[in-house]
Formats: C-alpha cells, structure tokens, sequence
C-alpha cells in the first residue's frame, strides 16, 4: 500500500451538529440567571423524595 499517497486524516471540527433550544445565553435562558448550588442541591433532594412513577 502506498502510504504516502493517503495524505494526512482530516481534523474533526468540535462545533456541535445542532444547538440546544435551553441553552446559556440563549433567549429561554438568558446569561446570568443561572440557579445557585444550594437550590439545584434541594431540587435533587426533593426529586429523590418524590413518589416513583410505576
């Protein structure tokens, strides 16, 4: 095989293949209105607390 006829592989681009429609930044979540630890840490707690769904 002539290896020196392949060239080199191309370098992938890290751009994302679409956006996401909650992303930071974006018009539904604005920059800085991110929530504090201490709330998403009760939101998790009470997730946890929740009744399953069968």
């Amino acid at each position: 095989m002539d290896y020196k006829a392949a060239g080199a592989p191309k370098k992938g681009s890290n751009a994302p293949r679409h956006k996401e429609h909650n992303a930071p930044g974006s018009q539904k979540n604005p920059f800085g209105k991110r929530p504090t630890k201490e709330e998403l840490v009760a939101r998790l707690k009470a997730k946890a607390q929740a009744p399953k769904k069968a």
